[in-house]
């Protein structure tokens, strides 16, 4: 299990991703400076201890209405090879030094936890905790054959969302990722669930303190 450490990240998450969200296509906030709260998520464990991986969510409140953000993060003790347009930024960890911060959907060991949580054979953790499972983040997988030992990822981002399509040593699929969350009067845009292959599912925090849940990821073929 990941050992989650309480101390200090210069510049923090927050202060990286208020930077990198404008740069991205599925961003509505336009030319406004985003003004984030970290509002949810959850973690993966990577079986070699090595990377540290994070689905957060994000609410910019800039606008005239709040708009939430999923984004998967990991987080590298040295640069991911061949990464660098996934980039979100640098930043010195009061225990474990400098730490690379990468899109989570470039990098193939969050991808690999990730079709390994769909599979079972994974477990979501609480996001501030160490060694506790998250039991409300919930997926699961109608196909077979597919491996968690990713070869090779490419990525496609769109107006609602971030296309990943998987090649392993034994089989490829796409994972939709959900990047703009709906509110609660809202479907999520563009997704379409009832075709969906797998799922998963998680909740965070409306600005109003209470709690709704999307689809974070999806399994299917459509790029949005």
């Amino acid at each position: 299990m990941a050992l989650i450490h309480h101390t200090t990240l210069t510049p923090t998450k927050l202060e990286l991703l208020a930077a990198w969200l404008p740069t991205r296509p599925w961003y509505v906030g336009g030319a406004r400076e985003p003004e984030l709260t970290k509002v949810g998520g959850f973690r993966l464990d990577d079986p070699d201890g090595e990377v540290g991986i994070e689905f957060m969510v994000v609410t910019d409140a800039s606008g005239e209405t709040p708009v939430s953000y999923h984004v998967p993060l990991s987080y590298r003790g040295a640069p991911l090879d061949g990464a660098d347009q996934a980039l979100v930024g640098t930043t010195e960890h009061g225990v474990l030094g400098k730490r690379w911060v990468y899109d989570g959907t470039h990098d193939p060991v969050v991808v690999g936890q990730l079709l390994a949580f769909l599979q079972g054979r994974a477990e979501a953790q609480a996001q501030g905790l160490s060694d506790t499972p998250d039991p409300t983040v919930t997926g699961y997988f109608t196909g077979a054959g597919v491996s968690a030992e990713v070869a090779s990822v490419a990525v496609t981002d769109g107006q609602h969302g971030t296309a990943v399509v998987v090649e392993t040593v034994a089989g490829s699929l796409t994972l939709q990722v959900t990047r703009t969350l709906p509110t609660p009067e809202q479907q999520a845009p563009g997704i379409d669930t009832s075709e969906a292959q797998g799922h998963v599912t998680a909740g965070w925090r409306l600005p109003d303190g209470s709690e709704v849940r999307a689809p974070f990821v999806l399994v299917g073929d459509t790029v949005r």
